[in-house]
C-alpha cells in the first residue's frame, strides 16, 4: 500500500524549500503505536521525509525514511498508516496542540 499517493506527493514541498520558512505546512500525518510523523517537505526520488516526530521519547525536526517507515510493524503487526481525514496545518498550529 502507498502511504502518500502521488497527488498528495505533488502538493508537498521538495527538501529544504520550506527551510527558511518559521511555520511550514505540514501535508502529510503517519502513526503508529504512540509514533507520529508529520511531513513538511519530501525527495519524492529517495523517499525522504523531513517533518516533526512524535514519539515516546520525544519530539523533533528531522529527516526520515518512508521506506523504513513502510517496514515499521506495531505490537498486533499493523503497518504505519496515514491519518486520511488530516488536512494541510501549520506545523505550529500542530506543536501547540500536542
Amino acid at each position: 500500500m502507498e502511504l502518500i499517493p502521488k497527488e498528495i506527493k505533488e502538493q508537498i514541498p521538495k527538501l529544504y524549500e520550506t527551510e527558511e520558512q518559521t511555520d511550514p505546512i505540514v501535508y502529510v500525518k503517519l502513526f503508529l503505536d504512540g509514533w507520529t510523523w508529520y511531513i513538511t517537505e519530501l525527495s519524492t526520488d529517495k523517499d525522504i521525509c523531513f517533518g516533526y516526530v512524535v514519539s515516546p521519547f520525544g519530539r523533533e525536526l528531522g529527516y526520515f525514511s518512508l521506506e523504513e517507515i513502510k517496514s515499521v510493524r506495531g505490537a498486533l503487526g499493523l503497518g504505519v498508516e496515514r491519518d486520511v481525514s488530516f488536512q494541510p496545518t501549520p506545523l505550529k498550529a500542530i506543536r501547540n496542540k500536542i
